[in-house]
């Protein structure tokens, strides 16, 4: 629980009273496109599993065909299941990303799909990525057709491959493949929390590093805690997006695209990753969601990261473990039908100190704060230290000093294992203020 200033409870109420999103994603994705196709180019062997080679061709959006490497990793010694982890990404199947699939497969444990080509690109004279996105988002507001938000066709291009890939496993393997579970990095985490409002055969969804859901709250607190918007969404602000037009072309297309509006829809399980000290988002962003999030969820925040979710160690070296390994356990636990600990966290005061104490169904088997200092809100470049927490069965607390100025963010991180794979479980971050301002 979170206290939070009256301006941005009635903010958030304010959202909460809004009308609900339209039909506008499900009714395009629900669309019959006769260029949907697959085809099995053949697969390949090696000492960590098998690797199956598929071309999809997912739709046409505006006369544009768009197609896709669709690629399926069974590591050695695994047999399918039902549920199947899917990963949706940009650009081509590679070598590295083979590797990259049957690694994760092989912590997971289960057969893994990636998706390429999410979305294709580059398009209108080479537009790609948030540039994309953005001139897609501008031709919606000049024209009004409903169909242009990349978005759409991004999350069609997932209930596609959902398509593809049973076809596939019944044809190959004799076998029935019921449900996924869906994740992607950055504008494929946004594909990733659209799909799962999309599809019933969405069991659970791992969105990484896109924290910025509850679009209207978050820019008027990413401008007061940066003094600007950030340079990393300047498409957006360059095309006149950012701040949101007031508009109601503008309000319809943010309610169309933000997964905020569709969250009444998205009650699976969820593993939220993100790096502390992305460059995209304020570090306390996840307060302005969270609480409107409907059934189980978790979150992981990698200290000492950014939009990439390598993890800056002491030492110098650049780790990921943290993301891919509790990604990866989420994943193992949804599909092989494994329960997660429940996770509960209060930030207070205690005696003008602020305090996190945490309470869990499961004990952890470690437990730790992270804090950074900041002169500013602006925690983006702060360096992540680590402090202790106190354990006591399934309880988790920490009390610490205020800043003598500036700020100081904090949050607690419990450790968990699925069959021997670490994960983390964080809290929310809390930012405050020195004791005299408080």
């Amino acid at each position: 629980m979170f206290r939070r200033p009256a301006a941005v409870v009635a903010c958030c109420v304010s959202l909460f009273l809004a009308p609900a999103a339209r039909a506008d994603l499900p009714g395009y994705v629900g669309k019959v496109d006769p260029a949907f196709k697959w085809e099995f180019k053949g697969k390949s062997d090696s000492p960590l599993g098998t690797v199956y080679d598929l071309k999809l061709v997912s739709q046409v959006w505006e006369g544009i065909t768009w197609e896709h490497d669709l690629q399926v990793y069974v590591p050695a010694g695994v047999s399918p299941t039902a549920t199947m982890f899917l990963w949706n990404q940009g650009g081509k199947a590679s070598p590295n990303s083979a590797l990259f699939g049957l690694t994760l497969a092989g912590k997971i444990k289960a057969p893994v799909a990636f998706l390429f080509g999410i979305p294709n690109q580059p398009l209108f004279e080479g537009k790609k990525e948030d540039a994309l996105i953005a001139e897609t988002f501008v031709r919606f507001l000049s024209t009004g057709d409903e169909d242009w938000p990349l978005l759409f066709p991004m999350v069609k291009s997932l209930v596609r491959a959902m398509d593809a890939l049973q076809a596939f496993t019944a044809k190959e393997w004799n076998h029935q493949t019921t449900g996924f579970v869906v994740s992607g990095a950055s504008k494929r985490g946004w594909t990733t929390w659209l799909t799962g409002a999309s599809d019933p055969r969405v069991k659970a969804i791992a969105p990484m590093v896109i924290d910025t859901l509850n679009f209207p709250a978050q820019l008027p607190h990413q401008l007061k805690s940066f003094g600007a918007y950030s340079e990393m969404i300047g498409d957006y602000t360059r095309r006149g997006l950012v701040p949101l037009p007031d508009t109601d072309a503008a309000r319809k297309l943010w309610q169309m695209t933000d997964p905020y509006t569709h969250r009444d829809k998205v009650t699976m399980p969820k593993f939220l990753i993100n790096g502390a000290n992305d460059p995209y988002w304020t570090v306390d962003a996840l307060n302005f969601y969270w609480d409107a999030l409907k059934g189980d969820k978790w979150v992981c925040i990698v200290p000492n990261a950014g939009h990439n979710l390598e993890q800056l160690l002491a030492n110098g070296q650049k780790d990921r473990s943290r993301a891919i390994d509790s990604l990866s356990a989420f994943a193992r636990a949804q599909i092989h039908g494994q329960s997660l600990p429940k996770v509960q966290w209060t930030h207070d005061d205690t005696g003008g100190r602020p305090r996190v104490t945490v309470r869990t169904s499961t004990a952890p088997a470690g437990a730790r704060v992270w804090v950074a200092d900041s002169p500013t809100r602006d925690f983006r470049k702060s360096t992540w230290s680590e402090r202790p927490a106190a354990v006591s069965g399934t309880a988790v607390a920490a009390t610490m000093d205020p800043p003598p100025s500036g700020y100081r963010a904090f949050f607690a991180e419990l450790d968990y294992a699925v069959d021997g794979l670490t994960y983390h479980v964080c809290s929310q971050v809390r930012v405050v203020g020195p004791a005299s301002v408080r």
